[in-house]
C-alpha cells in the first residue's frame, strides 16, 4: 500500500487514442487523478466515466489532470472508448497485474463470460505534482465509489486551505 506523501511509481500505458501516457511526465498545477476501473464488463464503471466526462473541464480548471485506467485488452478498451459516452476522457489500458497490486488495487477472477480472467477493481489517486500520493480510495467491488462534486469540493477546500495529506503515519 502506497501512504500518503509517499512518492509512487511510475506509469507508463498506452491509450485509446494511440498515444503513450505517463505519470511522471504530467506537469499539473495541482493534481494528477488516476481512476482505476473494471473494464469494459462494468456497467457501473460505464456510468462512473460518462459521469467523470461531464466534469472534465471542472477538474481541469482546478489545474487537475487524469486518466481512467484499466486492465483491459487494446480491443476491449477501444471498444468502451466507442461504445461509452467518454470522447474526451484519457483511457488507458493493458496495466499489467503487477503495477495494479503495487498500487494496492484489489484483483478478482472472472465470474461471467463477458469478464476478463483477471482485472483490478476500482481505485482512485490524487497524485502531487512532486510525484507523491495525496490521497486514494480503494474498492474491493464496483459499489460506493466517491462523487466527483465531492472530489472537486475537496480539492478545493485542499487549496484554499493548504491542507496536508492525511494518513501517512
Amino acid at each position: 500500500m502506497i501512504k500518503p506523501t509517499a512518492q509512487v511509481p511510475e506509469l507508463k500505458l498506452p491509450l485509446i487514442n494511440d498515444t503513450q501516457w505517463s505519470l511522471y511526465d504530467q506537469d499539473s498545477t495541482s493534481f494528477t487523478m488516476l481512476v482505476f476501473y473494471r473494464g469494459l464488463h462494468c456497467p457501473v464503471c460505464r456510468k462512473y466515466l460518462e459521469s467523470l466526462t461531464k466534469k472534465l473541464k471542472d477538474f481541469s480548471g482546478r489545474g487537475v489532470h487524469l486518466i481512467a485506467i484499466s486492465m483491459d485488452s487494446e480491443e476491449r478498451a477501444k471498444k468502451a472508448g466507442n461504445e461509452w459516452n467518454i470522447p474526451e476522457l484519457p483511457v488507458g489500458y493493458n496495466l499489467p497485474i503487477e503495477n495494479a497490486r503495487e498500487w494496492g488495487l484489489y484483483i478478482s477472477k472472472k465470474t461471467s463470460e463477458k469478464e476478463p480472467d483477471v482485472f483490478s477493481e476500482p481505485g482512485l489517486f490524487l497524485i502531487r505534482p512532486d510525484n507523491t500520493l495525496y490521497a486514494s480510495s480503494i474498492q474491493t467491488m464496483p459499489f460506493a465509489r466517491p462523487d466527483w462534486d465531492d472530489i472537486l469540493n475537496a480539492i478545493d477546500y485542499v487549496t484554499k486551505n493548504d491542507y496536508p495529506a492525511r494518513g501517512g503515519e
